[in-house]
């Protein structure tokens, strides 16, 4: 799989724009994630399958509690010993309406986080025939997502290819906690329309980041993400012989792959550092269902 190549929300039509809207619309952020456009530009049949297949997954008030528990996690975690930070716009150096602009993307990744979470792991093992849950009993497991719950709140992302040079230091020091080698996730090259944020932020939460508090943060999501998973009420057909006959081994192969890589390693501390970011400028959401 190729996967420089990607299709853009701009440039799709007909089913795949209809797919794409569908996914802004049940993750309820105005984004469609770098995965989707990947696995489209490359793979359009197999993601057309895979979306039916994990759509239902996202609507259940079951996915909203794990939603709002895996942000509660990582924030009262990280909040354990020392309160975050919270940004007003003279501590990073912005003008009222560029902190505005920051905030809404900021929710957007918040939003996404969880979703994501629950993507890879679902994606990652249905596709490796690992997808056995045994379906939860309770109300939440099939009633619908909460009509309010994170709609309306984000903005669609804008990140720059080439962050300026001033940061190069704070870039380096990014690549090498979470573990790339090059490129930077897409949260940073949001933030670093912002130097002055993504400065200051980086400086104040680094060490946070390599505290026990952190640690315990990913560790409690992975269980989270773990329990969610293990009591889907509906069990999506990915398995190699669910795809035998539909899609050829190669896609196959190229999909388990991409999956796996996604699931395992960085995204492992990148997913769990979005709600901290939003958290900053007070753009996390909720953390309970009430």
């Amino acid at each position: 799989m190729d996967t420089s190549r990607q299709l853009h929300e701009r440039d799709a039509t007909g089913w795949r724009r209809g797919c794409y809207d569908d996914i802004q619309r049940t993750f309820r952020a105005p984004v469609v994630n770098w995965i989707f456009r990947t696995v489209m530009a490359n793979e359009p049949a197999f993601t057309r399958y895979l979306w039916g297949q994990v759509k239902p997954v996202f609507e259940t008030r079951a996915f909203a509690r794990f939603s709002v528990e895996y942000r509660d996690a990582v924030l009262a975690a990280m909040d354990d010993s020392d309160r975050l930070p919270r940004y007003r716009p003279p501590e990073v150096e912005l003008e009222p309406a560029a902190f505005r602009e920051l905030r809404g993307q900021l929710a957007t990744y918040d939003i996404v986080a969880t979703r994501l979470a629950a993507l890879f792991e679902v994606v990652d093992r249905g596709l490796h025939g690992d997808l056995d849950p045994t379906p939860a009993e309770g109300y939440a497991a099939t009633a619908p997502f909460p009509d309010g719950l994170d709609r309306g709140r984000g903005l669609s992302p804008t990140l720059v290819d080439d962050p300026p040079a001033a940061l190069d230091e704070t870039v380096a020091a990014i690549r090498s906690f979470h573990g790339f080698e090059d490129g930077l996730p897409s949260i940073y090259r949001t933030l670093a329309q912002w130097p002055s944020c993504l400065e200051r932020a980086w400086a104040d939460l680094e060490p946070r980041f390599q505290s026990h508090g952190f640690e315990a943060a990913v560790e409690a999501v992975g269980e989270l993400t773990d329990e969610f998973v293990d009591g889907l009420a509906h069990t999506p057909r990915l398995a190699p012989d669910d795809l035998a006959g539909r899609f050829d081994e190669a896609t196959i192969a190229d999909v388990q792959d991409l999956f796996r890589t996604f699931n395992t390693g960085p995204v492992e501390t990148v997913l769990p550092a979005l709600p901290v970011f939003a958290a900053t400028v007070e753009a996390a959401g909720r953390r309970s269902l009430g």
